[in-house]
């Protein structure tokens, strides 16, 4: 019988016919290899829907073993090389901007933010459409990133102490699932190893990015904005309006200068919530409101986001 793949790369769609059910990952990574001329070591596949890291670490393990169904797509794409030890590079060092040329401003497109409803969810919802391209109509993205989170945290209670979480590691279970929870930064670094995708995070108060996943070197990376209470995700749309994009490799400095922009712009416009101080100011309506739990309940009712200080 034979096992059929659909394989997604940067140069296109193949098929792989040559498998079986009892072939093992171990020759699943020869064929990807040929396909795609990775070398095994530098692969880097994801499966399923919404796309997600497949396992190919097992060598041994027969496919039929693997999750993996005949005529599964599989998308394809080559792991960054580990960074050279400092100790050993003879480069110089740079900062970011010294890899920027003058010609990086003409990136073809513009770095958008998509506005997500302010439903609590809102990470789990910036993702979806950042991995998709589209919102999540279903509604279920968010209520399976939830289990997704509870269900690593729950597996390793040494790592996720109450320490780190904040609260015992069973109540932070139940809490996660909550629909009135609010996700952050160990939520993003859990669904960033999930999904194998680094996360970069334009924090507007600080006009800093923050990458989640960074030392995985993951190949690809999505964008999302976040201002203090909210999160949105970024796109790219084309100069014609016809199609954006929400997935860049991680090796495009480009992109993110775009989006280091994008965080100065909105810090120097005070588009955030900054939640040390109480008296802030609905950039909508110019509703004054008293402290984080106004603002949410504010942004919950009406849908406006964009807060400010008074």
């Amino acid at each position: 019988m034979s096992f059929a793949l659909r394989v997604k790369t940067k140069s296109g769609h193949q098929v792989i016919k040559s498998l079986t059910p009892e072939h093992t990952i171990k020759d699943l990574k020869v064929q990807l290899s040929k396909v795609s001329n990775i070398p095994q070591d530098r692969l880097h596949v994801l499966s399923g829907y919404p796309p997600k890291v497949l396992d190919i670490t097992q060598d041994s393990l027969l496919l039929n073993k693997s999750g993996l169904t005949s005529g599964e797509t599989l998308i394809l794409e080559e792991k960054a090389p580990p960074p050279v030890p400092k100790e050993t590079s003879s480069a110089p060092s740079q900062n970011f901007k010294s890899h920027i040329t003058e010609n990086d401003s003409d990136y073809p497109g513009i770095l958008m933010k998509k506005v997500v409803p302010a439903d609590n969810s809102c990470l789990f919802s910036s993702i979806f459409f950042a991995l998709n391209g589209r919102l999540d109509e279903s509604g279920t993205a968010a209520p399976y990133m939830r289990q997704v989170i509870a269900q690593t945290v729950a597996n390793d209670p040494e790592m996720f102490s109450e320490g780190i979480l904040g609260k015992p590691n069973t109540d932070y279970c139940t809490w996660i699932q909550d629909d009135k929870s609010w996700g952050g930064a160990i939520e993003l670094s859990i669904l960033s190893n999930h999904y194998g995708f680094e996360i970069a995070v334009v924090d507007t108060i600080n006009a800093i990015i923050n990458q989640f996943g960074e030392d995985q070197h993951y190949s690809l990376r999505i964008f999302l904005m976040f201002d203090g209470i909210h999160y949105d995700p970024l796109f790219l749309e084309s100069p014609d309006g016809g199609s954006i994009q929400t997935i860049f490799p991680t090796d495009d400095d480009k992109i993110m200068r775009e989006a280091e922009e994008l965080a100065r712009e909105a810090n120097s416009s005070r588009q955030f919530t900054d939640v040390n101080k109480f008296t802030l100011k609905c950039m909508n309506c110019n509703m004054h409101l008293s402290g984080q739990l106004q603002a949410r309940e504010h942004a919950q009712s009406t849908g406006h986001m964009n807060f400010g200080e008074v």
